[in-house]
């Protein structure tokens, strides 16, 4: 394992302990009753404003590494789950790179559809990432290629 992700994950199982937030409570109280003992000078408010800055600024490195791995291995994982699905489309696999607008609107499609099915309509998955980017559905009397998508149908990858 590389030497900054194991310190990262270190860290960051750390940080978020309840005995992590009681001392650093306990520090910015020490830090308050010493305030009277160094008359409220300039170098006691140094001491605070520096030391949470330095913290800060490396704990924002060190959260967004554990962060951006914990996201892909979960993407990994929610990937796995869509290629072994019967009734997941596999077209959703990758679509964490879509632009901004394109996942509103697939997220629009997939509400409208949790919709349609509350009300007991039929919805054909397949047409859901299609309908996402923006591409009208194919008729359900158009014929279909062996992997049960219109032949002459635009699909989600061709955009």
């Amino acid at each position: 394992m590389h030497i900054f992700t194991a310190f990262s994950n270190r860290v960051a199982e750390l940080a978020g302990r309840p005995t992590t937030f009681i001392l650093a409570v306990a520090g910015v109280v020490i830090w308050a009753i010493a305030g009277p003992f160094f008359d409220y000078s300039e170098n006691w408010q140094l001491v605070i404003n520096t030391s949470t800055t330095i913290i800060t600024f490396l704990m924002v490195f060190i959260l967004q590494n554990t962060q951006n791995r914990d996201g892909k291995a979960l993407q990994a994982k929610l990937d796995e789950l869509i290629l072994t699905s019967k009734v997941a489309e596999n077209r959703f696999v990758g679509v964490e790179r879509l632009e901004e607008h394109e996942l509103r609107r697939l997220s629009q499609a997939l509400a409208e559809r949790a919709e349609q099915k509350a009300e007991g309509e039929h919805v054909d998955p397949l047409h859901i990432a299609d309908t996402a980017a923006g591409v009208q559905p194919v008729p359900s009397d158009e014929p279909k290629n062996a992997a049960g998508e219109p032949k002459n149908g635009v699909r989600l990858e061709d955009h």
